[in-house]
């Protein structure tokens, strides 16, 4: 059996991609989220949920009425 090292420049390489994958991830899927909240939320009835984002729409120019 051959059992090989890794150095540490290479450990701290794959740690470094494997943290920005997971922050692309998150980005992501914060993003969508926001996304959902801005834009979703604009189509609904109820006005308890309309109200909720009112501000935000029209900050961002998406016409809600």
């Amino acid at each position: 059996m051959s059992s090989q090292a890794k150095t540490p420049a290479a450990t701290s390489s794959l740690s470094s991609q494997r943290l920005s994958s997971q922050r692309m991830a998150a980005a992501a899927i914060g993003g969508l989220i926001g996304l959902f909240l801005i834009y979703g939320v604009g189509f609904a009835h109820p006005d308890t949920i309309h109200n909720a984002a009112h501000d935000t729409r029209h900050a961002a120019s998406f016409p809600c009425h």
